[in-house]
């Protein structure tokens, strides 16, 4: 399997040279050269399969150039009941990402038992473990910059904390993550781990990441890699709770269900319309915004415009305060039939900082990839958050309320829909008491997270003095 970029300027990687690459050297975002497919009769094998042997299952389609055996081992050192140990009585540690029924065919991915509490924590552990093994096996380190809105950042460090050979330089807004997402980055005392507030929205942080990403001299000199999801490491061990989701909710594969996504930079759900391209029998996948509804508004009217700094709303649920979204390119590269000279002039619009319309067209497109998509705002979430508490009796965090919210909107009783959490509602627990007037349940090794000593960095808005920051601790 050989990787190729959406802006057609790059050569062709094998999966290891994409994982310590991040971004590709010509600025696009690298996938497959083609999906793999799986049959019917694969379809059925899988539906018993442990998630250890249905990662394993769909990871060794994409990954060629490391040996079975290690594979193997990687994929169960990850998914083990040991680091995702239950967080709700209701559940066991063994499954890794079990499926709640609120009602009649609305269902609840639960997907935040992992360390940090939050969906990231599935991809973060795989990064972290396959990082460590192709860095030993090649002799080399890395130094991992990223940005965060609140969920990316503390599980990228909890599975980076302490591995050989690797440094993380983690940006996040100052001042705009909950209380409990900072204090659970900013808390470690690793010595491999580095923490920068930009005087900025997630965007300026994301921006930079891109300007230093793109200054390969700069980036091939300080071994820059990346744990956003720009890596293609994040979204392939994305992809692996879809199909688990759906054969939690099916017993044949002639059955579709629709997904729906709270979603900021676009990398779970393009995990989502992965799986789909993949076979799974997915039949919509809904895009759900807050206030920050650029991609709302896209997939409403085919005119992508992100927002200035100044444009974007601070809301409470801040994980999804993203007017760019990285990842968007993936899935317009595969709309436009692959076309990379159509998708690099729309590009370069946007990174221009204007914005681009399809054409009729192409807009057309969208709907043989089953997407709608949907907004909602705090008072949205204030409802929806009483309504699970009081009719269902589960507490879930504004992120996920977002997604109930256009759940609602799009869904079809007679149609399986499976709600993707994104977090557990402790890590926005002043938002959650405001709704219920009840305080959600905290896991006793963090009770007294806020109170720990932090360390971190606030830097104005500027990729000149990220750089010398790395430069000088490195």
């Amino acid at each position: 399997m050989r990787y190729i970029s959406t802006r057609g300027g790059s050569p062709k990687l094998n999966f290891s040279e994409v994982l310590l690459t991040g971004l590709a050297p010509d600025g696009g975002l690298y996938l497959p050269e083609h999906y793999p497919k799986f049959s019917n009769d694969e379809l059925n094998d899988m539906r018993d399969m442990t998630y250890q042997d249905l990662a394993f299952n769909i990871f060794e389609k994409f990954i060629d150039d490391i040996p079975t055996n290690d594979l193997r081992e990687i994929v169960n050192k990850t998914y083990s009941a040991e680091i995702f140990s239950f967080a709700r009585q209701e559940q066991t540690a063994e499954d890794i990402t079990p499926t709640l029924e609120l009602k009649n065919n609305l269902f609840l991915l639960s997907l935040s038992n992992g360390p940090t509490l939050a969906f990231k924590d599935i991809a973060m552990q795989f990064l972290g473990h396959i990082f460590e093994y192709v860095l030993d096996k090649q002799g080399k380190t890395l130094n991992i910059l990223g940005a965060t809105s609140g969920d990316t950042g503390p599980a990228a460090e909890y599975a980076m904390k302490g591995k050989k050979g690797i440094k993380v330089f983690m940006l996040s807004p100052h001042g705009t993550m909950s209380p409990f997402q900072a204090a659970q980055m900013y808390s470690l005392q690793d010595k491999n781990i580095f923490n920068i507030a930009i005087e900025g929205v997630f965007d300026d942080c994301q921006d930079i990441v891109k300007a230093v990403s793109n200054d390969l001299e700069f980036k091939n000199a300080k071994k820059i890699g990346a744990v956003n999801s720009i890596n293609w490491g994040r979204i392939l061990a994305q992809i692996v709770y879809y199909f688990k989701g759906y054969f939690d909710v099916t017993n044949k594969n002639s059955q579709k269900v629709d997904f729906t996504v709270p979603t900021g930079n676009f990398g779970n759900i393009c995990a989502g319309h992965i799986a789909r391209m993949m076979g799974l029998p997915i039949n919509h996948l809904i895009v759900a915004t807050n206030e920050n509804d650029v991609l709302d508004e896209f997939f409403k009217t085919g005119a992508y415009a992100p927002r200035s700094s100044n444009d974007t709303f601070q809301t409470s649920s801040p994980s999804m305060d993203i007017s760019k979204a990285s990842n968007f390119e993936r899935f317009i590269f595969d709309l436009l039939g692959q076309d990379s000279s159509k998708l690099s002039e729309h590009w370069k619009k946007i990174d221009s900082g204007k914005a681009f319309k399809l054409s009729d067209e192409d807009f057309q497109k969208i709907k043989k990839y089953g997407f709608v998509s949907s907004s909602s705002k705090h008072s949205n979430r204030m409802n929806f958050i009483r309504s699970v508490y009081n009719d269902f009796g589960a507490i879930i965090d504004t992120h996920t309320a977002d997604g109930i919210k256009a759940a609602m909107d799009h869904s079809i009783a007679s149609n399986p829909m499976i709600v993707l959490e994104t977090a557990l509602p402790i890590k926005f627990e002043k938002s959650v008491f405001e709704s219920i007037g009840v305080h959600p349940k905290r896991p006793h090794t963090l009770k007294d997270l806020e109170l720990l000593d932090q360390k971190f960095e606030v830097f104005e808005n500027n990729a000149e003095l990220v750089k010398k920051y790395i430069t000088d601790n490195t």
